[in-house]
């Protein structure tokens, strides 16, 4: 039995067999925290070039740290997901600013000195990430870092998991519900592409821009645009 499936096994043994499987990514997260230094964690899923939908946290400030990556289109879930490896910032305020200017302040100011994030992967398919934080600076040192390789294992696995128990051609809704909270965001873009007359992405930037512009969750801002309370204007400059 590899670590990662001692680990899925783990839970069953503390009693949770009878647990619901929308728990289980957050039974999951609250286990790594009892085994690793750190503070919280959260769960993202990817697909294609799409932002990440949120599967679970640990804690509001884990689910921050979701939330500004998404607004901001930065941050070290972004940079896995891309580059397919871990990132390691363990003196966020050393080292953030220059990599992400959006993301590592406003990290900084909710209290989160130290990111680390691990990309979901089932051979060359990435399937999220996993990220944890802390409070406090420092490193994860080798038998650690082996631990959390291991909790992203078993995250993989979960998810696994998870979707062998959807019917054919559909998601399981634990995986499922992020994609629904995160379509508002998709439809907002594509109104705003045709208001503006730009590409996709660059009206995902202007969404997010806004949103980080204005201090508020891209998702409340996406609403906005869909139900027709906000407008983008090509020849406006306060669309930001």
């Amino acid at each position: 039995m590899t670590r990662a499936q001692s680990i899925l096994a783990g839970l069953v043994g503390a009693g949770v067999e009878h647990a619901d499987d929308a728990d289980l990514p957050e039974l999951l997260l609250d286990a790594s925290v009892v085994a690793l230094p750190v503070d919280g964690c959260g769960l993202s899923l990817f697909a294609d070039q799409a932002p990440q939908m949120t599967v679970a946290a640990t804690d509001a400030r884990a689910r921050l740290l979701e939330e500004l990556q998404f607004t901001l289109g930065e941050g070290p879930c972004i940079d896995v997901f891309g580059q397919g490896r871990p990132v390691s910032h363990p003196e966020l305020a050393a080292t953030g600013p220059a990599r992400w200017p959006g993301f590592a302040p406003a990290a900084l100011d909710a209290g989160i000195r130290a990111v680390w994030a691990f990309p979901l992967q089932l051979g060359a398919i990435r399937l999220g990430v996993l990220d944890l934080y802390r409070e406090t600076t420092g490193m994860l040192d080798v038998d650690q870092t082996s631990e959390a390789l291991a909790f992203t294992d078993a995250a993989t696995l979960l998810l696994l998991h998870l979707q062998e128990q959807a019917p054919p051609g559909s998601l399981h809704p634990v995986l499922d519900e992020p994609w629904s909270l995160r379509a508002e965001v998709h439809q907002a873009t594509g109104m705003i592409a045709v208001q503006t007359g730009v590409s996709l992405p660059a009206a995902l930037l202007l969404l997010r821009a806004h949103a980080f512009a204005n201090g508020r969750p891209i998702g409340q801002v996406a609403a906005d645009v869909v139900n027709r309370r906000l407008r983008f204007d090509p020849e406006r400059e306060d669309n930001q």
